[in-house]
C-alpha cells in the first residue's frame, strides 16, 4: 500500500545535524544525499522501510510515547530510524528518529551485546 505522508524530524537538533551534512566533507554530504534521497522516499510512501518489532523498540524511544518503528537502508551499512503517527484520519506524519552507522544500529537494538 502506498501512503504519502509528511516528513519531520524528531527535534529540531536532529533537524540542524541534518542540514549541516549538507556543507560537510565528502562523506557528509554523501550522507545528506542518502538521507535526503530516504526522505523523498518516505515522504512517497510512509511504509516503505522496514517494520521492527515492537519489542525491540528501546526504552529511550518508548519513553518518547513511540510505539512503531521503520528501519530504512541506506548505503555502506548505514539505518535511518523512523516513526509514523497519524494525528487525524486524514494525515499520515512521518518522523525521523535518527541515523546511524550498522554498528551503533546493532547496539542500539541490542542485537550486539
Amino acid at each position: 500500500m502506498i501512503i504519502k505522508s509528511d516528513v519531520k524530524f524528531i527535534d529540531v537538533k536532529s533537524r540542524k545535524k541534518f542540514y549541516m551534512l549538507e556543507n560537510g566533507d565528502v562523506s557528509e554530504r554523501q550522507m545528506f544525499n542518502y538521507i535526503l534521497r530516504a526522505k523523498n522516499d518516505i515522504k512517497e510512501n510512509a511504509f516503505c522501510g522496514i517494520p521492527l518489532s515492537k519489542r525491540l523498540i528501546p526504552k529511550r524511544y518508548k519513553r518518547l510515547g513511540i510505539d512503531n518503528m521503520w528501519k530504512y537502508d541506506l548505503p555502506n551499512g548505514w539505518r535511518l530510524i523512523y516513526t509514523i503517527t497519524s494525528p487525524n484520519k486524514a494525515e499520515i506524519i512521518a518522523i525521523i528518529i535518527e541515523w546511524f552507522d550498522h554498528k551503533n544500529y546493532e547496539k542500539r537494538f541490542k542485537y550486539v551485546i
